[in-house]
Order: C-alpha cells, then structure tokens, then sequence
C-alpha cells in the first residue's frame, strides 16, 4: 500500500491538517478528523485547545515534516496506537509496539471475569498465559491488592514491553514475568494445584479468516498472537485440557474467544471430567466473548 508524498516545506496547522486529512482519506483511513488531532497534540505536543487556537500559526519546516512522518505510517494503515505508543485498558495506560497486540475494550471483559470471581477468595494466585503487552497482568494486580500474578509469553520482545507496562502501574512485586510456552514455565515449579484462576488471551484467528482482516491486524499485528491454527482452536483446546492441571479445587480458567467460537470451545471443555462448570459471558456487542471453566471441588 502506497502513501502519497510528503511535504517537506512548511506551512500552518491548518494547511497541514488539511494536507494529512487528504493523505488519510485516499488510504481509506475511518475517523480521520480525530486521528489527525490525536498525532498532531503526539507529533507537535500541543493540547486540543492549542491546536484550535494555533490553526493559523506557521509551523517550521522541522515541526512539519515530523508531523507528516507520522502521518504518512497512518497512511500505509499501521496502527494509531502503534504510531502514539500507548493504549487505555481497563483506565489503564499501558505502552504498545508492535511486538504485542493492541489492547481491546472486548479484552476487559475477561479481566472482568476474573475480578468477579477472585474477590471472593483472599491472596488469589493468578497465571496470565501469553501476556503481551502485560495488560490483563497488571489490570489485575491493579484491581486486586492481594493478589500474586504470573505473566508467562514466549515472546522476549513482549516480554519486554510487558516489563516496561508492570514498572509503569508500580506492581513489580507482585506480577512475576516468565518466557515460555503457555504452561512450560510453571512445569515442575511447585505450583501446579494452587492457581486460583488462569487466564487467557489467545490466539484464536482461524487460517481461514486471515485475508479478511483489517490491515492494521494482518499486516502489523503479531501473527504468532493472533493466528489459532486451521480452525482457530489450536491453542484454545491446549489451555482447556492443561489448565486444570495448575487450577486448585474450584478454580476458574477464563479465555477470550473470538466469535462465533464459544460454542466449540464449550462442547470441547465439557468432555473432559474436570470441569464441573462451564459458562459464558458477552461483551458490548452482546457476542459470547469470553467462555469459563470452574475446575471441580
């Protein structure tokens, strides 16, 4: 995908406005009035009444091209948040690059499961598998004072983002950050039968649904986060049939699901003997976003 060219002269905030408004237009950019003021306040630190008021001031060739640099990375579709370097999860701010997914309002839902469930119990014991940017990690240790959270991905560079979010929010103590492979870390660690709830983003994509996905997802995103196999269940039927080797009695597994997923991943988990319980609940949309397992007393 091609973006036009980019000024490199001068002008005011205005003619650079309308310039960006044009450049993001022609690359089928949705919402493009407040994606401009969103890069404007990031590439010229101004505030939404500076850039009202400034419209008319001219701005150096410097503060132009820099402004433009960031527009012309909208342009070929890489993600906003990407492009600004943070996301707001959960009333958090948390720091994004493109080795982890973007946070999702859908995700919150899952966090929300887990808070409903774990206030009832004291000093919960929390695995986040394939953690990312950290987000659901430190939501929860945010949310629960108590708690004592392990955030495992197989990623070093999300990892290292995920670092970076845990010192951000001041819950270092209490959010430990693992490199592995789903359960790997926690194999032979002394923890298997304590976790209160585990919990999970995962890669549910089917291969099928790749070509049609947005290009900010199927060009920038990470694939290894997003990609579930050929039927999107790859990774879903992993953490169904090995969590509840790490759950305590009455435990709660919770996992995000894409949609249209949560009937399959239902009649998966209630094969197995372990799970005396298993529900769903919806997101904004009213779809099935997130499908929970409660491991038998």
């Amino acid at each position: 995908m091609q973006a036009g060219p980019v000024s490199t002269r001068g002008g005011t905030l205005a003619e650079l406005s309308q310039q960006a408004r044009t450049l993001l237009a022609s690359a089928g950019v949705e919402s493009a009035d407040q994606e401009i003021s969103w890069i404007l306040q990031s590439a010229l630190d101004k505030t939404p009444l500076t850039l009202h008021l400034d419209r008319h001031v001219e701005l150096s060739p410097e503060e132009w091209d820099r402004a433009m640099a960031l527009f012309s990375r909208r342009a070929q579709r890489e993600p906003l948040q990407y492009i600004l370097g943070t996301q707001e999860f959960c009333g958090l701010e948390f720091l994004v690059n493109s080795s982890v997914l973007i946070p999702r309002p859908e995700t919150e839902f899952v966090v929300k499961a887990i808070l409903q469930y774990t206030r009832a119990w004291s000093n919960p014991l929390i695995a986040d598998i394939g953690t990312g940017s950290g987000c659901i990690a430190v939501s929860l240790a945010a949310a629960l004072p108590e708690a004592e959270v392990y955030a495992i991905d197989l990623s070093e560079s999300a990892l290292q983002v995920a670092h970076r979010n845990v010192w951000r929010h001041g819950v270092q103590d209490r959010v430990t950050l693992l490199a592995g492979n789903l359960f790997g870390p926690l194999r032979e660690s002394g923890l298997e039968g304590r976790f209160t709830a585990i919990v999970s983003n995962p890669p549910y994509i089917a291969a099928s649904e790749w070509n049609g996905l947005q290009p900010e997802v199927g060009m920038f995103e990470p694939r290894m986060a997003l990609a579930g196999g050929a039927d999107g269940m790859v990774v879903l039927r992993r953490l169904i049939s090995e969590a509840g080797f790490y759950l305590k009695p009455g435990g709660l597994l919770a996992l995000e699901v894409g949609q249209g997923q949560a009937g399959k991943v239902k009649a998966f988990g209630s094969r197995l003997p372990e799970y005396e319980e298993i529900w769903t609940q919806r997101d904004q949309a009213g779809l099935e976003r997130v499908v929970c397992f409660k491991l038998r007393q």
